[in-house]
């Protein structure tokens, strides 16, 4: 492992913290600790530096890491880097089980843009996650899943699963909450459908509801028909 390359890239980091923009950003992650401040442009133009010049495998095999901005990055890199499919997704197996917050998993999730390469091999590989115990295992399938797979011939798997999810973790009901919403936008009417008949808990299924009623892609009209499907909250 190649420590020198990992306190350079973290004495890197500490000088671009800012300390305003660490006490933002620790407030959006309640809990975590170890936040520098470094913004998340700074932190993609590192993991590319990283994935082009550097020997990024020694840097992801040099975790655990200090700061959380050292996660990111190796999330980040992991979508950067050049490398065949099935080695992405066994540094992904490697990478998962240390993210501790939405932050990390949604900037992992949303820079896996070679889930492209072979789609089928990757929603395979979500498969055993959308079904883990796990808090930040679900959330990761399913925002990988409204990334990467909002098309008709997934949109019965995803729906299929966030139907499936139970789980009490805040961040995982909001990541499928979210998902719901952005399915939604695409495909309106199978999503309604869907919202008529889920077995979703009722905190996800109403905050489905409320972030596509927040959207300004959605109508008036939709807004107020999908407030209809609105549970009420249950006495016991």
């Amino acid at each position: 492992m190649d420590r020198q390359l990992t306190e350079k890239v973290r004495k890197e980091l500490e000088g671009l913290r800012e300390e305003d923009y660490r006490a933002f950003h620790s407030s959006l992650i309640p809990g975590k600790e170890n936040i520098l401040g470094v913004r998340v442009p700074k932190l993609r133009q590192i993991a590319k530096r990283i994935s082009r010049e550097e020997n990024w495998r020694a840097y992801l095999e040099a975790a655990p890491s200090v700061y959380y901005e050292e996660e990111m990055i190796r999330g980040l890199i992991i979508g950067y880097a050049a490398m065949p499919l099935e080695e992405r997704l066994e540094w992904l197996r490697r990478f998962l089980p240390a993210i501790d917050n939405w932050a990390v998993c949604d900037g992992t999730c949303a820079n896996l843009k070679v889930a492209k390469e072979d789609r089928a091999a990757v929603w395979d590989f979500l498969q055993p996650y959308f079904a883990s115990e796990k808090a930040y295992d679900i959330r990761f399938a399913a925002v990988m899943a409204m990334d990467h797979f909002k098309d008709p011939f997934y949109l019965p798997r995803a729906l299929r699963w966030f139907d499936r999810v139970r789980h009490d973790d805040y961040y995982v009901r909001m990541g499928v909450a979210w998902a719901v919403s952005m399915f939604y936008v695409r495909f309106p009417e199978e999503v309604e459908a869907f919202l008529k008949t889920d077995h979703m808990d009722d905190f996800t299924h109403n905050k489905a509801i409320q972030k596509i009623r927040e959207s300004r892609q959605v109508s008036s009209e939709e807004k107020e028909r999908l407030a209809s499907y609105k549970r009420k909250k249950r006495h016991v």
